[in-house]
């Protein structure tokens, strides 16, 4: 058997925003007409509280005139996300559900939503509600403005709101973002966001290995090394972390699998 069974449905929305209404830079415009598209990747494992709610955010989200796709992928999920995520592509023609039939990670779940994205943009979210698709605006007008080819949303940069939780996780991802920026030469202030935002282009060039939470530096790592090298930004977004009691699932195990990708993807490439 296939490892995969596809919901596969065609793309319908709207924009949520008129172009017109946007304040574009010269060359804007030129790059508004070759990005038609942007896919808005979902890996999910065990998420039946939060999956509807996200995704309906993700679907009033404005995404700058874009043609919106939705790519959910259920990585063997033990509660009813996938019968969730079924449902919601069957009453919204713009989503489409890929299940994994053994619980490969997420990395492998990143894997699978890649292969299938169509759009010219691609963007990570994650099936929880840390992260505020609210935010897509913020994230994909460096691309739009044609000043960027890779975004990341940082946690630590700028004035948006955050939760306050774990001393100790914000001094790891810090940590592990500092020992990224040594290998890559870049200057990155959060390696680990979920937020990620790839021209299509870019994300061609790289071949990913990573099953599990190794996907951060290995993507990180394999952009940063790409010849000519791409234009990638940072712009601040607002985070509300969630506790473990809530589901939160990385640990301190993953931390070290982090570590061990940032120097095989860096030193051994």
């Amino acid at each position: 058997m296939h490892p995969l069974r596809a919901h596969r449905l065609y793309l319908h929305s709207k924009p949520s925003r008129k172009e017109a209404q946007l304040e574009k830079p010269l060359g804007a415009e030129r790059n508004l007409m070759s990005l038609k598209t942007v896919s808005i990747v979902i890996p999910c494992f065990n998420e039946e509280k939060t999956l509807e709610f996200l995704v309906e955010r993700v679907l009033a989200s404005d995404t700058c005139g874009l043609e919106k796709g939705i790519i959910i992928v259920d990585d063997k999920s033990q509660d009813s996300s996938f019968d969730k995520a079924s449902a919601l592509s069957a009453a919204h023609p713009e989503i489409s559900v890929f299940k994994h039939e053994i619980n490969r990670g997420k990395g492998a779940a990143m894997r699978t939503g890649f292969e299938n994205a169509k759009g010219d943009i691609v963007i990570v979210q994650d099936a929880d509600l840390e992260y505020d698709p609210g935010e897509y605006f913020k994230l994909l007008k460096p691309i739009i403005d044609g000043e960027a080819d890779v975004v990341y949303g940082s946690r630590f940069r700028g004035g948006d709101s955050h939760r306050v939780l774990y001393f100790w996780h914000s001094i790891g991802n810090r940590f592990l973002t500092l020992l990224s920026n040594m290998m890559t030469d870049l200057n990155l202030t959060d390696m680990e966001t979920c937020y990620k935002v790839f021209r299509r282009d870019i994300l061609n060039k790289i071949t990913l290995t990573e099953d599990r939470f190794g996907f951060d530096p290995e993507i990180t790592a394999k952009v940063s090394h790409l010849r000519p090298a791409p234009r990638i930004y940072e712009v601040g977004i607002r985070y509300s972390g969630r506790t473990y009691e809530d589901g939160k699932k990385i640990g301190w195990k993953d931390g070290i699998r982090v570590v061990v990708s940032i120097l095989r993807y860096n030193l051994f490439r």
